[in-house]
């Protein structure tokens, strides 16, 4: 399960802006690699919407199904806002679904190895052994 926690305005290429809502997704326990200690973390993604900021507004709290996942892609820098360090990352974090993880079923292509062939049953009912 997600949360929706907030939302933003962005501003698209043509200069006209739209909401995108900040999803995060449950509690995690992560062991820190520098002091060995766990933390509690959560991961976040945003998911843009038609809707206005009335409506961003009220569906803050609102839980759905689906969870927050690892995505590669193109590498680029960010600055961590804490330190000002830049650091290049190669992931994003993305909302999906149950059904979006699965993988779609490919239809099994079946080429039968077998040739029926009717004349090696009994067509009277009684079995008789093959000479």
């Amino acid at each position: 399960m997600v949360r929706i926690i907030g939302y933003k305005e962005r501003n698209k290429d043509d200069g006209t802006s739209f909401f995108v809502l900040e999803l995060q997704g449950g509690i995690e326990m992560v062991l820190s690699k520098t002091t060995g200690n766990f933390y509690a973390t959560a991961k976040k993604a945003f998911i843009p919407t038609t809707f206005d900021e009335q409506i961003c507004t009220a569906l803050i709290g609102t839980e759905m199904a689906g969870k927050i996942a690892k995505e590669s892609c193109e590498p680029f820098t960010y600055t961590v806002q804490e330190t000002g360090e830049e650091i290049t990352l190669e992931h994003r974090w993305i909302y999906t679904t149950e059904d979006a993880v699965k993988p779609k079923q490919k239809a099994i292509q079946y080429e039968p190895n077998v040739i029926a062939n009717a004349d090696v049953f009994s067509s009277n009912g009684i079995l008789e052994h093959a000479e």
